[in-house]
């Protein structure tokens, strides 16, 4: 039905996009084992989010590090 690459692409995003709707129309309507997947439901997405945002790296940008003393001009200010 789905492109290889709409699937790779959007996968993820649209899987933890319906277990959050999942979580919140069942802690909405639904009590005890109800509230258990609630809080599953919307716990994964944050864990999820969490554990990409704290594993993330710094991207380099290919130029030449500037010292904290360096103006935009390449001069360093001293103070």
């Amino acid at each position: 039905m789905f492109s290889s690459e709409f699937r790779r692409l959007w996968g993820w995003p649209l899987l933890l996009g319906l277990l959050t709707a999942s979580g919140l129309f069942t802690a909405l309507v639904s009590d005890h084992w109800g509230d258990v997947w609630s809080w599953v439901a919307l716990g994964i997405p944050v864990a999820v989010m969490a554990w990409f945002g704290w594993r993330r790296t710094p991207v380099a940008t290919g130029g030449v590090p500037q010292s904290a003393n360096a103006s935009p001009s390449g001069r360093e200010h001293h103070a």
